[in-house]
């Protein structure tokens, strides 16, 4: 059974700095690509960062670039999400995503999230 499961969030002043982790169960973790997407209040999921399999190939959002990092340790199956710099517009509840091959077609798997707020 596939599972990710997210932490860290939580409330945090402007200009200030949060980790997200995200632990996965269930799959082949090295394998698979890992990315991490964000929604907030009446906004639509966006993608904010990407990682390949090995952790050699990243990629973000243009709106993060600079102050996000994301990383994986594939010994602890884990995925993680360092944010920086932090900005009222980056309050948003934060998911892990991968998506898998299974039985000839791609599965979609998301977290529960993790809710960030940025706020003074």
């Amino acid at each position: 059974q596939v599972q990710l499961v997210e932490s860290g969030g939580g409330l945090v002043q402007p200009g200030g700095s949060l980790r997200l982790s995200c632990a996965a169960s269930g799959f082949t973790f090295i394998s698979n690509a890992m990315t991490w997407y964000r929604q907030a209040p009446g906004k639509e999921r966006e993608l904010v960062a990407h990682i390949t399999g090995t952790g050699g190939s990243t990629n973000y959002a243009d709106s993060v670039k600079g102050r996000f990092t994301i990383s994986r340790d594939n010994a602890k199956n884990t995925v993680y999400l360092q944010i920086n710099s932090l900005k009222p517009e980056d309050t948003a509840v934060y998911y892990c995503y991968t998506k898998l091959y299974q039985s000839g077609r791609w599965n979609h798997y998301w977290g529960q999230g993790t809710q960030v707020t940025v706020s003074s």
